[in-house]
Parts: C-alpha cells; structure tokens; sequence
C-alpha cells in the first residue's frame, strides 16, 4: 500500500525562478499610488514589501503568482509560514486566469517578527470581486486553482513587510 500524501508543496522561495514567478497589482490599477515588490530574502524566502497609500483613493497593494495548473483536488486547504509586522494581510486564491474573475481571499495577522504557520480550509476563503464580496458564487473548487497571492488593504496606510518561507496544500 503506498502513502497517500498529507501536503504538497506549492512554493518554498528556495530558488531566484520561484520568486520571479510572482508580479505584484497595486492600487495604481485605479489612480492610486502604493507600491508594492516581491523580492528573493535572504534565506530562501519572498518579501512580499512596500507602501500602501490612501491617496488618490486608493490603499491596496497585492502579490500574485502568475497562472498554472495546480490541481489541489483532494487537499482541504492551504497553509503557509509566514513572518510579518503585525499587519492584517488575506490570502488569495484564484481559480480563473481573467483579470476580471473571482478572487477568493481569506485574512489573517501575520505576526510582527515571529514565523507562524496559518491554515486556510478552502471552505473558509470568500469569493470577492474588486474587493466586493460576491453572494451566489460557488466555493473553490480546488481542483481548479489558478494562483495564490497576498493583499494588503483595509486602510493600513504606510510601509508593510510579510516574508513568505512557503505555500503547501493540505489535507487531513
């Protein structure tokens, strides 16, 4: 009998190629001025960095990696090590590769300087569009995910830092 696996491994940051396969949307996108990067840290993770600004009406930035196929059927949820600065933050998932489709989000508080590992049930991200919760949309089908990403909003104007060691599926 084989062993069936309890988590698959999405990215762990190890590589310069796993990190240049993330791009950031900020509020830019609507006449906003934060700005936002994802760099390579310096023990094979990703900062997800920057400066969210309330001008202009704007005060989101957000990180994504670019589309693939990952096929989580299976799997319950996401999980992540995370070490951050004590700011609010939500997960991200997509299951489209449109820029005008769904974004499932689910939030957290990554905790200011201390690596944490948080677990998201897929059955706990809302689906959002432009930051909207959308009513009658189906939940994720996670057979079907797209990208992950990370956001930053709720008007917390000025500079932010979550560094990311890694993003695995779960299951039970």
């Amino acid at each position: 009998m084989g062993t069936e696996e309890k988590e698959k491994l999405i990215f762990d940051f190890d590589s310069q190629e796993q990190v240049r396969q993330w791009r950031t949307i900020d509020d830019v996108v609507m006449g906003g001025v934060s700005q936002s990067a994802v760099t390579a840290g310096s023990q094979g993770t990703a900062l997800f960095t920057g400066t969210v600004s309330l001008e202009n009406f704007g005060g989101f930035a957000s990180a994504s990696s670019l589309p693939s196929d990952y096929n989580l059927s299976g799997f319950e949820g996401i999980a992540i090590r995370v070490k951050g600065d004590g700011k609010r933050y939500k997960c991200t998932v997509k299951t489209d590769t449109a820029f005008s489709g769904f974004t499932y989000q689910a939030p957290f508080k990554a905790e200011n300087g201390a690596w944490s590992i948080i677990k998201f049930p897929f059955k706990t991200f809302v689906p959002t569009f432009r930051g909207s919760v959308m009513d009658d949309v189906e939940p994720i089908d996670a057979g079907k995910v797209k990208s992950f990403g990370f956001l930053i909003a709720d008007k917390q104007k000025g500079p932010f830092k979550l560094e990311i060691d890694w993003i695995k599926a779960y299951k039970k």
